[in-house]
This record gives C-alpha cells, structure tokens and sequence, in this order.
C-alpha cells in the first residue's frame, strides 16, 4: 500500500516504472520525473487501464476516490472509460457550431436580401452542417470551414457565389 511520503519521495530512473497501491491503483514515474495515476481493470475480459491524473494535482486520495469511483461503475457493468468518453462528447448544444451559425444568419438577415440570405443558409444546411453542426464551436475556425468547404466538386463552389 502506497503512502503520501513515498508518492512524493519517488525519484526518476533510467527506465520507468510503478508504484502499485491497492485494487489496480497505480502510480508511474517516467525517467523525466513525470508522475501518473493510473487505475487498471478488466472490462470482458480485456484489460485496459484509466488515467487519472498527474500526481502533484491529483493527490494519493484524490486517485483512490477516483479508483472507488471507477469500481463502482464496473460493479454497475460499465466501462469507465466508455462512461468518461460519453461525458467529454456531451455538448451543451448552445456551443455548437449549428447554433451560433444560425445565430449568425438570423442577425445577419437585415444586412441581406432575401436570395442571398436564403443562398446562405442553403450552404450551410448542404455542405458545412452535415460535416461539423454538432462539433463544439471553439473546435471550428475558418480553415476548417474552408477545408470542409473546398474538399467538395466545383458545383459547391458554384452554388455559394451564384
């Protein structure tokens, strides 16, 4: 069983290596001195392993809630890093691209006449949303609208600047 002491006395080597606490809490040392938690299980019959955090910001019971708390949701027959995977593409829909683009376009209707505006929001409905609407919007800049844009025939290119 890991104590505090020996986390922070924990030297560098010339290879690395663990520290191993208890119920597959671990903690490894790479030759720079760089200090990991890691929580090792089995989910059918594979193993896998679940970063937890750097040592100094993630203390030893800090990881060991986080261990109890992963054991609970293989206990429950789910796998946690599937659980975490599903609670980081979780979006807060005001934050996607879709939205602010229609804000855009919205806001942007008096600027414009009815055709451009209706030209405009056919592009974005036909070529950009269906590849990036759902993506987070600090995620989407110009160039990969442009790439998403470019990547298509001429008649895409034709269609936005008829």
């Amino acid at each position: 069983m890991l104590t505090d002491s020996k986390t922070r006395s924990a030297k560098n080597l010339e290879k690395p290596y663990k520290l191993t606490d208890a119920l597959g809490l671990y903690l490894t040392i790479s030759t720079h001195g760089a200090k990991r938690w890691y929580f090792r299980y089995t989910f059918e019959r594979k193993e896998n392993r679940l970063a937890l955090g750097a040592y100094p910001l993630i203390s030893l019971a800090a990881a060991r809630e986080k261990r109890d708390a992963a054991r609970k949701l293989l206990a429950s027959s789910v796998c946690p890093s599937l659980s975490r995977k599903a609670e980081k593409s979780a979006v807060d829909e005001s934050r996607t691209f879709r939205y602010i683009a229609t804000g855009w376009h919205t806001s942007s209707l008096k600027l414009w006449s009815d055709a451009h505006a209706s030209k405009i929001l056919t592009c974005l409905r036909r070529y950009i949303f269906p590849a990036k609407a759902h993506h987070e919007s600090e995620k989407v800049n110009r160039s990969v609208c442009r790439n998403t844009y470019h990547n298509g025939s001429h008649q895409r290119n034709h269609a936005l600047h008829r």
